[in-house]
Formats: structure tokens, sequence, C-alpha cells
């Protein structure tokens, strides 16, 4: 894949994204902002279901001694960040519901901060509960976890009211499903969409756990900390800290 073609998808992937996410920059100059002030000079940050890159490019930008890993299953989104998005340290083809999954990053040292944006809401409670306990083996003492995503409210009134907000809050233009019939339509991107069609198969749900759920999670994993630094709506930072 050329890198010209990769930036007219990663081009079309920001703005569907933008659908969904309310204020999506300012998010991420927040989860930026966030590893900044808690990682030493030249620290290791893993970013945890990456696709295509988006957030592992920003933190490559505002962190320019950082190693930035990024771990996901999909090869047509490390396709498109491997081919537009040279900054990034590392890519590491994982699936982070696959028992001993970190013995693909080869790591040699201790993680200073693990990221994460829109991604782990994919996992059911006990598959996220693993993946935490995993992470705080990963993560040097004090090290912290950054995970970006919606968190389930669980009254029912406030619930309505924060997706309205959010929804109101985002861009139209195209969506997620238009963006991947585009995709397959691509004929240079045939043989990453079969590739990907025979690895991932049907999208398995979304599984987005109530904050008093992740706290306990983290709680049990061996994090100190855990608490929410950034909401628009329903749409949360989580940081947790070793």
């Amino acid at each position: 894949m050329t890198p010209e073609l990769a930036q007219v998808w990663l081009e079309r992937w920001d703005s569907q994204q933008e659908r969904y996410v309310a204020d999506r920059e300012a998010r991420f100059a927040a989860i930026g902002e966030v590893v900044a002030q808690a990682v030493p000079d030249s620290p290791l940050v893993l970013d945890l279901g990456c696709g295509p890159g988006s957030l592992s490019v920003r933190l490559a930008r505002r962190l320019p001694s950082a190693e930035v890993v990024g771990v996901d299953v999909d090869p047509l989104l490390l396709a498109l960040c491997r081919a537009g998005y040279p900054e990034i340290s590392r890519l590491v083809d994982a699936d982070l519901r696959a028992p001993g999954w970190t013995a693909a990053l080869g790591l040699d040292r201790k993680v200073d901060a693990v990221v994460s944006t829109t991604a782990l809401h994919y996992l059911p409670k006990e598959q996220l509960g693993a993946l935490y306990a995993e992470l705080g083996g990963l993560l040097r003492p004090g090290g912290v976890l950054v995970n970006a995503d919606n968190v389930l409210e669980e009254q029912p009134a406030v619930a309505t009211l924060a997706t309205a907000l959010r929804r109101t809050m985002t861009a139209g233009g195209e969506d997620w499903s238009a963006w991947w019939r585009a995709v397959e339509a691509e004929p240079a991107l045939a043989d990453l969409v079969a590739e990907r069609g025979r690895r991932l198969g049907a999208h398995g749900g979304d599984h987005h756990l109530p904050l008093r759920t992740h706290r306990e999670l983290l709680r049990e994993a061996g994090f100190s900390e855990a608490g929410p630094v950034w909401q628009m709506g329903d749409d949360v930072i989580l940081v947790a800290v070793r």
C-alpha cells in the first residue's frame, strides 16, 4: 500500500469518526496531556486496539522521545497505519482476547503508559477484567492506564440526556458503515479486506460497562487509583494508576 492511498483512507476515517466522538481532537489532546504529565523522558507507551493509529500518531507527535507501540488484530487498519504514519515506533498484530497475547509485544522493560480509545468496549466484563490484570503486570509502579470510551450510565433519564448531548455535538457526513462499504469496494485493498473477513468474521457487539465496574475490575487487577479526568456526555477518559 502506498502512503498516498493510506492517507486518503485515513482522512476519511478521521472524518467519519467525528460522527461518534464529540470534541474528538480535544479528547486526543487530553489523553496526550495526561500521558505527558505521568511518564518520564523517553517513555514506552502501548496503544491497545490502535486501529489505523489515530491516537498513536498524535501521541508520537506530542511525545517525540516516546516509543509508541500500537496493538491491534485488524490487518487492514494496521496496514493503513503502517503506510500512513511512519512516526509510530512499532505495530504489533495481536488479539487482546487471546491468552498470552502480551508475548507478541517483545518487550524488554516495563511499560510507562497504556492508552486506548473507543476500543475496549468490545470486550465483555470477564475479558476486560483479564486484560486489566495483564496490564497490571506490564506497567511499572506508578504507570498509568488511560482509557477513553463510552461508559454505561445506570440512571436511565441521565443516560438518555448524556447520549442525546453527545449526538447533538458530533458531525454529520460519512458514517462507520459507509466507510467500510467504500473500503470493501476499493480494488487496491481487496486482499486486506479478504484477510480481515477470514480473521475477524462478524462484529462481536458492544459491552459498555458502568464506571463503578471499571473501578472494581481495576482494583482487583492491582491498580491503586482509578477515576475519570475528562467527560463529554457518556464519553469518559478513565485514568488508573498502577
